[in-house]
């Protein structure tokens, strides 16, 4: 293995782990949930649907103070915590359901809870991972976890629905509770390495380029002001940095667009073409499968055409196969559109590895929760106003007019990065430099772009 490899460091090694109990458990739970909604609880569409605006609505309403709360914790700490709540949520399921006290409203606070926790889980995850590999090795350790994935979508909903055909969706929920247990277990191994030098023995460098205090396992903030005041300055560092930015927004257009589609397509599937579920999950596969290809083949198209480069020729060339999808039909209309959606989440593949990549490493280390909290905010936001746009255009427009939004969407996301001086970058800018303790020799300081 290189240098830069992350699969060097245990702690890398556990937090991956971890995160593959816990995507494993998330998407069986993505099955599990609405199935027990629809069979057990006979519960309507527009119920259904309500579950899953409560599942996402928490990234609206914590998902910014979230940033800035974690980046005064442990993020071990935080990670572990998300996890034996998401554990104890699911686990009151089956337990209800075995005493014949299960109802919807109590589905409702599972997943709305459950989502409160997956806020901090995530951004903790994100704000700790270059501690632990190194901002040299955050290129492959993002290539890792986004194939991981992207891998959980595939094959965690496929196992989600055998679960639930062989042993009922409420006991299927068992295994989401079992699974995120796991996940909290594995990472009560203690920091190890690169993870406790960086964290517990220098002064990081803060944005401004003002030393801030240490922290342990995560750091603590130094920033000083209330929480308001914290989350604004998390916001006006990724709003007034032109590559952030622009990251910023062809990541929402394309969650905007893909939302647009992806909330339709059952209706599609079921009503209009006369489609089986099982079609409609192999097409949802194949997208899964895109992205699982363009995260591997980031790394190694970005050494030889450049960082942003590749971001922004990837958008250019693949963007515009999104058209292809509201073609669907039957025939040979479904393969055209099916490779369509392909081509375009291999194209969010490459995003999610080289995007969250720059990201971190424009990002000091005192800034990486809000930073992440805000594309959270933002990202997930978009997904909630696609849910909302989709049903209104569905409603009074057709269909087909709604899915040529969404593809129109996603043809358009990748502008905001190729205009912007993320298409000029060759390398990644050079990452944030520890600051050497009072009292040793001085180093050379680097910052970042």
């Amino acid at each position: 293995m290189t240098d830069d490899s992350p699969w060097r460091s245990r702690d890398f090694r556990t937090l991956f782990t971890a995160t593959a109990f816990s995507q494993l458990g998330t998407n069986i739970g993505y099955v599990a949930v609405p199935l027990i909604a629809v069979s057990a609880l006979d519960a309507s569409a527009g119920e259904v649907g309500l579950l899953a605006t409560l599942s996402t609505v928490a990234f609206l309403l914590i998902g910014l103070p979230a940033g800035a709360w974690v980046d005064r914790m442990r993020h071990r700490r935080v990670l572990i915590t998300a996890d034996l709540v998401r554990a104890g949520l699911f686990a009151s399921v089956p337990s209800a359901w075995a005493l014949d006290a299960l109802t919807l409203e109590h589905l409702y606070v599972v997943v709305l809870l459950n989502g409160c926790a997956t806020v901090f889980f995530d951004v903790g995850s994100q704000s700790i991972l270059p501690r632990l590999v190194g901002r040299e090795g955050l290129v492959r350790a993002n290539a890792a976890v986004v194939s991981l994935q992207a891998a959980g979508n595939v094959a965690g909903r496929g196992a989600g629905g055998g679960m639930v055909q062989m042993f009922t969706a409420p006991v299927a929920v068992i295994g989401v509770g079992v699974l995120y247990l796991a996940s909290a277990v594995r990472l009560t191994l203690p920091a190890t390495g690169r993870a406790r030098r960086e964290t517990g023995g220098v002064v990081a460098q803060g944005a401004d380029g003002a030393a801030v205090p240490p922290g342990s396992d995560g750091g603590r903030d130094a920033s000083r002001g209330g929480l308001a005041a914290q989350i604004a300055e998390g916001l006006r560092h990724v709003l007034r940095n032109a590559e952030l930015r622009a990251l910023a927004l062809t990541a929402s257009l394309t969650n905007l667009g893909a939302q647009i589609v992806n909330t339709l397509l059952p209706v599609l599937f079921t009503r209009e073409l006369g489609l089986s579920a099982g079609v409609l999950g192999l097409y949802w596969a194949a997208g899964g499968a895109g992205i699982l290809l363009g995260a591997r083949c980031a790394r190694p198209v970005a050494r030889r055409l450049g960082h942003g480069r590749t971001l922004g020729v990837a958008g250019l060339v693949m963007a515009p196969t999104a058209l292809l999808v509201p073609l669907i039909g039957p025939g040979p209309w479904l393969w055209l559109a099916g490779a369509g959606w392909m081509l375009v989440t291999f194209k969010i593949g490459v995003d999610n590895v080289l995007g969250v990549s720059l990201r971190q490493r424009l990002t000091p280390d005192p800034l990486l929760g809000r930073m992440n909290a805000t594309f959270r905010f933002m990202l997930t936001g978009a997904i909630a106003v696609g849910s909302a746009v989709a049903g209104l255009i569905g409603e009074l427009a057709g269909l087909r007019v709604a899915m040529w939004v969404g593809a129109g969407c996603l043809t358009l996301a990748f502008l905001p990065v190729f205009l912007s001086p993320v298409r000029r970058r060759r390398e990644l800018p050079q990452p944030w430099a520890p600051v050497p303790p009072a009292g040793s020799p001085a180093k050379e300081r680097t910052t970042g772009a």
